[in-house]
């Protein structure tokens, strides 16, 4: 067996015939991915259409059905037999296309959601499927990354990785390039190793791919780590509950219609039959199937507006959302940060050009020497030359020199774009515009050591070898923060003692730069020796400048934010930025409005959490606050009974992620720690993303209401039609064959056309739902008794007047009839509970139009083509019968439309 880990990594490098420093080429990787296969982890079979055929017969109902058909054919009534068979096999064929979509909805939303790998090939950074990584690859990692295969690691900066799936210890492991020379090392101490699956948690590193699929590690206990998500919706368990309750009722219902039928000396298996069609019509045995259909449909939809659901049950609590709070940068603005202003210890620098295209110039404002920043903004500039101006050409080396993030020109449209952190790539494109290219620069300055960024010191150190052969340590962070380990500055190539009045002058500048939405990070740097300590190299720093840049807002946004607060939902800011910056961009956007509360994060340090629950109602905007006060803002919300979905992309937002009601990771920026954390995931970072989810969670539980009502009073329609006759003493409206014809086929169309029903063009001006009302909450259980009664009603009317004035035969078949067109014309009832059809038009939702006329059509061919009326037991009708039958199913709609109209059919929160 080989033991990576043993191997040095020039022995790995020569084994998996690959190169460092450009890795493989598109095309061996091509080859060896069709040689060696995609690295995923094979995954249990999923069910084939025949299977889920089968599957469709496991319900009680059914099986009691099937008995039915069996003891119908054994008793001689062979067409009663056949037809239930028939109808069943109907019934399951539908459920089969129903749920295959849904399996492939599901399915596609797994791809999607597929972590990313940036590798190096053909010497150039690329971000790619992790599926498509092969053993010789060179995989980039960095912190928030899953790892995406078995590496051998050649490269490695600070790096940690928590390898608990693996081996069950959550402490951070530290890794190593060296080669490990132990005999059968267990794997936590396969320290030059970064297994598939496990969290880069801190730090850098490069590896060698050694093993993908299911010859990694984790692929050889794949078994054992299957996972199984297709847990139920919280609302689909509430609906098998009030199914079995209907159950029982039905049940009792049954057994009463039975007696009563048998004491009338109506024959046992005609009231058997009857019985079993009532457990059918009463049972509404499919919901929760239609519910995950529905659910899909809806998930398949908001993945074209940008947001990919993880989680089903988020669809629900979507709808129910109080609160968001937002990151800012990349989520409310464009995530295309720009340089805009350098501040050097006696002048402003002004920097033209937008994006990440490197190319712009560098102004001096005439007039604005020697700390004279209050001249109006109109002044003359003058054009200056950065590589000439010797504070100027540190400042850009240094923020260049200290940042991970590289220019590249992606493959779609040649466009520039950055890899790595936006920040970081505004610095690198202002460097490129003075003609220091990041590439060059590392070549002549070369990395010896990085001190990353993290959220508790806000910044980051390198230490780089000049040319001359010395080493500087450059580093960049958050002002106040850079300021306090100063103690001098550089003015004009000279090094001056950092003294209060300078200090405060600094502050004041990066106050001024703030006031202008800027964001500012201090640029500082040292002569360091051998000695790399963290706390020598970040300290008695010589401060070079203030570089301002801006992230405009999206356009966009603003109108999102105004349809949140019409709807009831309240936009949070949590930014790490400066208060004053964070104020101007959320007054921008609408979301900070005079009187709001601002509090930041050394506030939130003092501030007991019982405080904070108080505070946190008024409180708009969180500025300069870190990731681990995310998790303290979610509680204190949810103290204060709110929904709260957070955003996060982050290593450290992962606790939020999961302690919010939804977790929303940003899928461009965010790492896949964050990703996995999340509920949602947006893929174009963008805050109109999560208004728009919010908006479409609301419709799909809006139309999962729809359907129940319209299929639940159905329902009751149906049993109170026999229920009536058979205990006021009438012979049976219905037979067992037409009862389960409407119940299993007619409605199921229409109510799967309900699922995709427009939403009303009021929903985002309604607050939110409470997400623990019950089904039958507002008006819900009242529209569903008072319009199945209806329905039970005009069938028996119907029933009666074709009993007394015609033939039993034609009373069933007028029954028969009105029962089912009823039930489709209240189809157009059940779009909204409080709109006329006038108002959201009659023609509006098409899949419904089609759904009714498909099935209208197959009940006329049940009642109007010669085999199937012997089938059926129906009668050839007269013209006014027909028009009796018309205008009874009819009245339906204008019966709803005048309780709508009457305003008893809906309540408002």
């Amino acid at each position: 067996m080989t033991y990576w880990y043993q191997k040095s990594v020039e022995e790995t490098v020569k084994e998996q015939k690959t190169d460092l420093k450009n890795g493989l080429t598109n095309e061996e990787a091509r080859k060896r991915l069709e040689k060696m296969g995609p690295n995923k982890l094979k995954e249990g079979k999923g069910r084939t259409p025949f299977q889920m055929f089968l599957d469709q017969f496991k319900d009680v109902l059914v099986i009691i059905l099937l008995i039915s058909a069996l003891i119908s054919a054994f008793l001689g009534e062979t067409s009663d037999a056949v037809v239930i068979t028939i109808i069943l096999i109907l019934n399951a064929t539908l459920g089969v296309v129903q749920e295959y979509k849904a399996e492939k909805s599901l399915a596609a939303l797994k791809e999607m959601a597929a972590p990313d790998a940036v590798v190096l090939r053909d010497g150039q950074q690329q971000k790619i499927r992790a599926s498509a990584l092969v053993p010789g690859d060179i995989v980039l990692l960095e912190a928030g990354d899953y790892v995406p295969a078995d590496l051998r690691l050649f490269s490695t900066t600070d790096l940690k990785t928590e390898e608990s799936v693996l081996t069950g210890e959550s402490i951070p492991v530290d890794k190593t390039a060296k080669r490990i020379q132990r005999e059968k090392a267990p794997l936590g101490d396969q320290r030059n190793i970064a297994f598939m699956g496990t969290a880069v948690t801190y730090g850098r590193g490069k590896g060698i791919v050694i093993a993908t699929g299911m010859e990694t590690e984790m692929g050889q206990i794949a078994g054992m780590l299957e996972k199984h998500d297709r847990e139920p919706t919280p609302l689909q368990k509430r609906l098998d509950q009030m199914g079995r309750k209907l159950g029982l009722i039905t049940l009792i219902i049954v057994a009463i219609v039975i007696v009563a039928g048998l004491l009338r000396g109506m024959k046992f298996f005609d009231m058997f039959m009857t019985g079993i069609s009532l457990a059918v019509a009463a049972v509404p045995e499919g919901l929760p199937a239609v519910v995950t259909i529905v659910l899909a449909l809806g998930v398949q939809r908001m993945i074209k507006k940008h947001a990919i659901i993880r989680r089903l049950p988020a669809v629900e609590t979507l709808g129910a959302t109080t609160v968001i709070c937002t990151d800012k940068t990349g989520t409310l603005t464009q995530n295309q940060m720009t340089v805009k202003a350098i501040y050097l210890a006696n002048r402003i620098i002004e920097v033209g050009g937008e994006g990440y295209k490197p190319e712009g110039d560098f102004y001096l404002k005439v007039g604005e020497e020697e700390g004279n920043q209050e001249k109006d903004a109109s002044s003359d500039v003058k054009s200056i030359d950065p590589q000439s101006d010797e504070d100027l050409s540190l400042l850009l080396k240094a923020a260049a020199l200290c940042n991970n993030a590289e220019l590249t020109r992606n493959n779609r449209d040649k466009d520039w774009d950055i890899i790595g952190d936006p920040t970081e790539g505004a610095l690198v494109v202002a460097a490129a515009k003075a003609g220091y290219q990041k590439e060059k620069l590392e070549t002549d300055y070369p990395r010896i050591k990085e001190f990353p960024f993290d959220s508790h010191r806000k910044r980051m150190s390198t230490i780089n070898q000049t040319p001359a052969g010395n080493q500087l340590a450059f580093v960049k962070g958050a002002p106040d923060e850079i300021l306090k380990i100063c103690n001098s500055y550089q003015k004009n190539g000279q090094v001056i003692t950092l003294d209060e009045e300078s200090r405060r002058e600094i502050l004041s500048q990066n106050e001024r730069f703030a006031s202008r939405s800027l964001r500012v990070l201090a640029v500082a740097y040292k002569p360091v020796n051998q000695d790399y300590k963290l706390d020598l190299i970040e300290a008695g720093l010589t401060f070079i400048g203030l570089i301002g840049m801006i992230d405009p807002p999206r356009r966009e946004v603003a109108g999102s934010v105004k349809t949140c607060k019409e709807a009831g939902i309240r936009p949070v800011m949590i930014t790490g930025d400066y208060p004053v910056t964070a104020r101007t961009i959320a007054a921008e956007l609408g979301i900070y409005q005079e009187g709001d509360r601002i509090i930041t994060g050394a506030e939130l340090e003092d501030m007991p959490q019982s405080e904070l629950e108080e505070a946190v109602l008024k409180t708009t905007v969180f500025a300069r606050v870190s990731p681990k006060h995310k998790s303290r803002i979610v509680k204190a919300l949810q103290k204060n009974n709110q929904v709260v979905a957070m955003t996060g992309d982050g290593v450290n937002d992962a606790p939020a992620l999961k302690e919010s009601n939804i977790g929303v990771a940003m899928g461009i920026t965010g790492t896949d720690v964050s990703k996995e954390a999340a509920d949602m995931v947006l893929t174009d970072d963008n805050f109109t993303s999560i208004v728009t989810a919010v908006e479409e969670g609301r419709a799909i539980y809006q139309n999962i209401k729809k359907f129940i009502r319209f299929l639940l009073s159905c329902n009751i329609g149906e049993i109170l039609a026999l229920f009536l006759a058979i205990i006021s003493g009438l012979p049976r409206p219905l037979i067992p064959i037409q009862i389960l014809w409407v119940n299993l086929v007619t409605d199921g169309f229409p109510a799967l056309a309900l699922g995709v029903d427009p939403a009303d063009s009021d929903l985002m001006q309604r607050p939110p739902r409470d997400p623990n009302e019950g089904i039958f909450a507002g008006k819900m259980g009242f529209n569903i008794i008072t319009q199945g009664i209806y329905i039970g009603f005009i069938t028996l009317i119907s029933f009666y007047i074709g009993h007394i004035y015609y033939s039993l035969p034609v009373a069933r078949t007028m029954a028969f009839g009105t029962l089912s067109l009823s039930q489709l014309c209240h189809s157009f009832n059940s779009r909204s509970e409080r709109y006329s059809l006038r108002r959201i038009g009659f023609f509006t939702n098409r899949y419904l139009l089609l759904a009714v006329a498909f099935s209208a059509a197959l009940q006329l061919g049940v009642m109007l083509l010669p085999p199937l009326q012997g089938i059926f037991k129906v009668t050839p009708l007269t013209g006014s019968q027909w028009l009796i039958i018309l205008l009874i199913s009819l009245s339906v709609i204008p019966f709803v439309e005048l309780l709508k109209a009457m305003g008893v059919t809906y309540k408002d929160n």
